[in-house]
């Protein structure tokens, strides 16, 4: 439940404070004195969005902050999967700066506003004036009805397999739709794949491949070449080894007469090993140096069909040739075993329809046995409540497919009169009846979904008289249960609370800010003879106004 509020700085709220407890509390004041702007306030800490059109001072940051008692409302696995710190009472705290920055912090710890709406949601809910326009939507209908048969963890799980269903099934449908342009994508890289399997591509034997051809196109020159060299270096006639070793036996004769003689056969005998060397590679190369025609075609043709994969496929190089081939490796696994996929697919998506319709038919029950007796009680009420001939009936239709709710169509049907079948609630009842249906179903919610808190701004707009009793013995009744707080201008209501606020502007040269007061006795039946008989307040509005108090 919620213990406290505070606000600073928000709207025309400058500074504020609130206490509240168990049962039903009462807020009071005249119209636009800022009543409504505390809902406001409250919404920010529920995870509302907000801007700096908020901020009363434009130089200073808007705070709200409240204050829950937790303890006793399952929401431990809530705090932990979101890496909060637990503990029996909760503080949520929002801030808007100036220069429009938004942050949240549960116990200190920072949070999105999706943590602050869930953890709202299961602390408190508000009705504004307008969320009896909630009445005509089918999903609300739903939900309460799911509440009101004890089924709402039961739709929730059915939601959360829904989504999964549709997304296989949506996954499905895709794979099955692009079947044909997957085979025809799997026939065309596997073409290509086996051209160049066909091909087998080694790395780098582009270049090699050049090198021999050029030097097999090039044989009889080569051959010639190296003829003509090994005969110029060791030929049986006149040779440079001959020569330079008929040179180095006369450089020997003279050495002993003449050192640098010496010196010069040295010189002599280490170029004489080196053209040795030469001579022996180049008669090798010599011998190695044969015209190979067959080779040459097969080297030729080799070339030929890499420049082909080359040009088809646009690459500059051997190597965009080979990435090309990697490519086309990886799209035909990426398309390989494509109808074992879509029967995979399939399988699934059929499963999680069973276990879609399953929990469907569950669902389905659960409202069917809920219908008669919520209508019973919403028909009792609406009667108590100044309408003897009213009627409320829940419509189930049933649905040929399941659908997001399951395979039921929820539909509150409502009438005023006797003579009057009833019809689509939105479209019939005037807005003081729709206010009282609406209260009538937040009254019976509240005993079926155990929420700690309700707020109400103006539920009981549209009655007055013994109708407006009514409604305040219906509020005091649910906060026996749980908190009720009741945005009020109806004096029968604010009798029956058990702390009454008062909520009034304090006016200065400068700026006209909200107050709140914590009304005491005597403070409350001076207030209740105001909303009695106005500004002018008489002996007679005090008289009835202490009646009103004693439940008189």
């Amino acid at each position: 439940m919620l213990r406290r509020l505070t606000v600073r700085n928000y709207a025309i709220i400058r500074e504020l404070d609130m206490e509240f407890g168990e049962g039903f509390t009462i807020i009071t004041g005249e119209t636009g004195a800022g009543k409504s702007i505390l809902l406001g306030a409250l919404g920010l800490v529920l995870g509302e969005r907000a801007d700096t059109s908020v901020l009363l001072s434009q130089d200073e940051k808007c705070i709200v902050e409240a204050f829950f008692n937790i303890s006793g409302y399952d929401l431990k696995d809530l705090f932990e999967a979101n890496e909060v710190d637990y503990e029996d009472e909760a503080i949520i705290r929002r801030e808007i700066t100036p220069a429009g920055k938004s942050r949240a912090f549960l116990n200190d710890t920072p949070v999105n506003l999706g943590i602050l709406k869930e953890l709202g949601s299961r602390l408190i809910d508000v009705h504004s004036q307008h969320e009896t326009l909630l009445l005509g939507d089918s999903m609300f209908q739903m939900r309460v009805t799911d509440a009101y048969a004890g089924s709402a963890a039961l739709a929730r799980q059915y939601s959360h397999i829904w989504k999964g269903y549709l997304a296989v099934r949506r996954e499905y449908d895709e794979a099955a739709m692009n079947l044909e342009k997957v085979k025809a994508d799997y026939d065309y890289y596997q073409h290509q794949l086996d051209e160049f399997r066909a091909v087998n591509l080694v790395p780098g034997e582009q270049e090699v491949l050049e090198k021999e051809q050029e030097v097999l196109t090039n044989a009889a020159e080569i051959k010639e070449a190296l003829s003509a060299a090994t005969s110029a270096l060791g030929g049986e006639d006149i040779s440079a080894l001959s020569l330079l070793r008929a040179a180095r036996t006369s450089l020997s004769r003279i050495a002993g007469w003449l050192p640098e003689a010496g010196e010069l056969e040295q010189r002599l005998e280490a170029q004489l090993i080196d053209l040795d060397d030469v001579s022996y590679e180049a008669e090798k190369l010599n011998e190695r140096a044969t015209a190979d025609p067959g080779r040459l075609d097969y080297v030729t043709q080799r070339l030929d069909t890499i420049y082909s994969l080359m040009q088809k496929h646009r690459c500059r190089d051997f190597n965009e040739l080979l990435a090309v081939q990697s490519r086309v490796e990886e799209a035909v696994e990426a398309n390989a075993g494509t109808d074992e996929r879509l029967e995979d697919l399939r399988k699934r998506s059929d499963s999680a329809l069973a276990e879609v319709k399953d929990l469907a038919s569950g669902l389905s029950g659960a409202r069917h046995r809920a219908a008669l007796p919520l209508e019973g009680e919403i028909t009792a009420m609406l009667r108590n409540l100044g309408m003897p001939h009213a009627r409320f009936r829940v419509s189930i239709r049933h649905l040929e497919t399941p659908g997001p709710s399951g395979v039921d169509a929820v539909e509150f049907l409502f009438s005023a009169n006797r003579q009057v079948e009833p019809e689509e609630l939105s479209k019939c009842a005037s807005g003081g009846e729709l206010s009282r249906v609406m209260l009538c179903l937040k009254s019976v919610l509240a005993n079926s979904t155990g929420l700690p808190a309700i707020i109400f701004d103006e539920i009981d707009s549209g009655v007055s008289g013994e109708v407006a009793s009514m409604v305040g013995t219906i509020l005091a009744d649910m906060g026996r249960s749980m908190q009720v707080i009741n945005i009020t201008h109806l004096p029968q209501v604010a009798a029956r609370g058990k702390i009454h606020y008062h909520v009034y502007k304090e006016e200065s040269d400068h700026s006209t800010i909200t107050r709140v007061r914590l009304l005491n006795e005597l403070e409350r039946v001076t207030e209740v003879a105001r909303l009695l008989s106005g500004s002018t307040i008489t002996e007679a509005a005090l008289h009835n106004a202490r009646e009103l108090l004693r439940g008189e």
